[in-house]
């Protein structure tokens, strides 16, 4: 295999758990946005890829980084966002921190400690929401509480497909401190429901991506495009709702993800609310808000 094309499971972002440059985007912004999407899905893959070795991953994810640099041969996956980034006089810095992120899931399948995973997320979740912001041209304050959520976002990702995680690849993003506070071990993953061990250690993380979840709600009311806003409320509601499930299911034998309705009725009384918000913004500050 010598193009990240090759590596790609057909997955788009239509299939993500949360809106990737929905309608509630302008087009001007949904094109670059949708390019370092494309992006990361070609590294994901590649990553994730079952019958690859890890030195053809490392290989692949390097010519990734070379074609988006503009240093190696072309890639199509690379491609459109290296145009991107170009036109709009933005560095590459985003996508090569996910590169980084994508490197460790070749090398590393264990987490020691919530701290380490939060340094994962660093690289893997937060710069997707950086760039978003970037292209918006919002103010780089507002990363304080993009961060978080978007950690939040990856925690939940981890938190319902533990199991799959575990039993396709040996990655497991649970922090072994946790579950060993509870007496869960690795194992446990493999079961058909969850020990009670196990699900304790699950209902701490909830927790613990309900506090990250606090962080970041302030962020729809801090951006000054006033779509984004509304997607960022739309986000925030899905993770908020995801977060409560996975408080109370137990993702080894109940449902833990929405269908495609549910999650459009919960991103919906998200833009609701943070439409309330949007229109009193004039009332609450002089602040002009952009579309």
């Amino acid at each position: 295999m010598t193009s990240s094309a090759e590596a790609l499971s057909g997955k788009s972002h239509r299939d993500e758990n949360f809106p990737v440059a929905s309608w509630l985007v302008r087009s001007e912004y949904r094109r670059p946005i949708l390019a370092f999407y494309r992006f990361a899905r070609a590294a994901d893959d590649v990553a994730d890829h079952p019958s690859l070795e890890a030195d053809q991953k490392l290989a692949l994810l390097d010519r990734l980084g070379e074609a988006l640099s503009g240093r190696g041969s072309g890639d199509p996956e690379a491609e459109p966002l290296r145009l991107a980034l170009s036109e709009r006089g933005l560095a590459p810095r985003h996508a090569f921190d996910l590169l980084e992120a994508f490197r460790l899931d070749v090398s590393k399948r264990r987490y020691a400690s919530w701290g380490e995973l939060m340094d994962y997320c660093r690289l893997s979740a937060m710069p997707v929401g950086r760039f978003v912001l970037d292209v918006h041209g919002e103010d780089p304050s507002t990363w304080r509480t993009s961060d978080p959520l978007c950690a939040a976002l990856q925690v939940i990702n981890h938190l319902q497909d533990c199991a799959a995680d575990y039993s396709r690849l040996d990655r497991v993003y649970l922090p072994q401190d946790t579950l060993a506070s509870h007496g869960a071990a690795v194992d446990m993953l493999a079961a058909t429901r969850s020990p009670p061990a196990l699900l304790a250690a699950i209902r701490e993380l909830a927790g613990r991506t309900a506090a990250l979840l606090s962080d970041s709600a302030p962020l729809s009311g801090q951006v000054g495009n006033g779509r984004l806003a509304l997607e960022i409320a739309a986000i925030q509601a899905l993770a908020e709702h995801l977060t409560r499930r996975l408080a109370r299911r137990d993702p080894l034998s109940e449902n833990v993800h929405l269908s495609k309705a549910a999650s459009a009725a919960v991103a919906g009384l998200g833009v609701l609310r943070g439409l309330g918000s949007l229109l009193a913004r004039p009332r609450r500050r002089n602040r002009t808000v952009r579309a």
